[in-house]
């Protein structure tokens, strides 16, 4: 029994379900959180408008309000940080072949390029929101293509890592 529960959380991450279950929520909320902005809201304020529509135009204003104030504070200790962690994950992982730290790098390395694209995009966005700039229909159009770019990221990195770890299982499994 005890052995069952060890083999079902297992650290071998790729032949874990909790792994693959973990990387399908990791890109499914990236993908529906789309600047802090679920995107049923952004459906909602096209098929609707009114009042929705200025919903949808505040709560994008909030968030990139706030990602631009993160951005301008803590920004560049972020970046550094964050290089330095997914670096050692990086040579962790695929140097010295550590599989926990390939697993987590195949979250964290495309994940860190959501953050950049949608860092970017509030930097954009930002000058737009103040009151009179975009109306509801463009903030929803942004949002839309921006998410259709994560989503693209998500799909690429679902497949490379589907791909790195069945080679993972098959090297483990003929090798080890």
């Amino acid at each position: 029994m005890l052995q069952n529960i060890f083999q079902l959380i297992d650290m071998r991450s790729f032949s874990s379900l909790w792994y693959w279950i973990a990387l399908a929520v990791t890109w499914s909320t990236t993908s529906h959180w789309v600047l802090g902005v679920p995107f049923d809201m952004v459906t909602r304020a096209r098929r609707r408008g009114g009042a929705e529509g200025e919903d949808l135009v505040t709560l994008t204003r909030i968030n990139v309000a706030r990602l631009m104030v993160i951005g301008r504070e803590a920004g560049l200790a972020l970046s550094l940080v964050a290089s330095f962690l997914l670096s050692l994950l990086v040579v962790l992982g695929f140097v010295y072949h550590f599989e926990f730290a390939q697993a987590a790098a195949l979250i964290l390395v495309p994940l860190s390029l959501v953050g950049l694209l949608s860092l970017r995009l509030a930097a954009k966005l930002e000058p737009g929101l103040q009151p009179g700039g975009y109306d509801a229909e463009a903030v929803a159009q942004v949002l839309t293509r921006h998410r259709f770019r994560v989503q693209l990221i998500g799909l690429l990195a679902i497949s490379v890592t589907a791909l790195w770890g069945m080679f993972q299982n098959i090297s483990h499994y003929y090798i080890g």
